[in-house]
């Protein structure tokens, strides 16, 4: 990587990208832009990368991501998954793959590399991004990143619990899980 990884404290870099969103013909693609990360409804972000479409460990990511979209949404947190493909390859790999034609959350399209070389988290050999995770408050900034190397996938349920302890705002423990108590100093 030629910059390091952006980092909590951080604001999330400015992007305007297009992602796919369905398979109904006519209503695949959407804009999403980093303007939807700053928001005044208390709403979160996790956007989660993956090096490759059309490979092994990536679509069991994000089937387990989709099995979780509804812990996302009752965190008022929006879930977007990402690589450096195009959208007209994340639709047909949607269209090619069963566990990912239902997908509840928008895949978006890096094909310029340039928010993912902005994240820092280009590989600079293969030019695909790591498998990173961004959590980004409503204020647009960056709470939480987690990388992987290119062959480990990630745990969800993990991604699942550092949002609930960055939402509580509060002291939280090694380990600490939701209604669990948190630190008093």
């Amino acid at each position: 990587m030629s910059k390091g990884i952006l980092s909590v404290g951080q604001p999330f870099p400015a992007f305007k990208k297009a992602a796919v969103v369905s398979l109904e013909k006519g209503k695949e693609f959407f804009d999403i832009t980093s303007e939807d990360f700053v928001n005044e409804e208390g709403r979160w972000t996790v956007m989660f990368w993956w090096p490759k479409d059309f490979t092994f460990v990536c679509p069991t990511e994000i089937a387990e991501f989709n099995k979780n979209f509804g812990e996302f949404r009752d965190r008022n947190a929006s879930l977007i998954g990402a690589s450096t493909d195009s959208e007209f390859v994340h639709l047909a790999w949607r269209k090619n793959h069963d566990d990912l034609r239902d997908l509840k959350f928008p895949m978006l399209a890096d094909t310029s590399k340039s928010l993912a070389e902005e994240l820092g988290i280009l590989d600079t050999h293969e030019k695909i991004a790591y498998r990173a995770t961004f959590i980004i408050d409503p204020q647009g900034t960056i709470r939480w990143v987690s990388v992987y190397d290119l062959n480990v996938g990630r745990n969800v349920k993990e991604v699942v619990r550092v949002l609930d302890a960055l939402q509580t705002d509060e002291l939280c423990p090694c380990n600490w899980e939701k209604g669990a108590e948190t630190l008093k100093v």
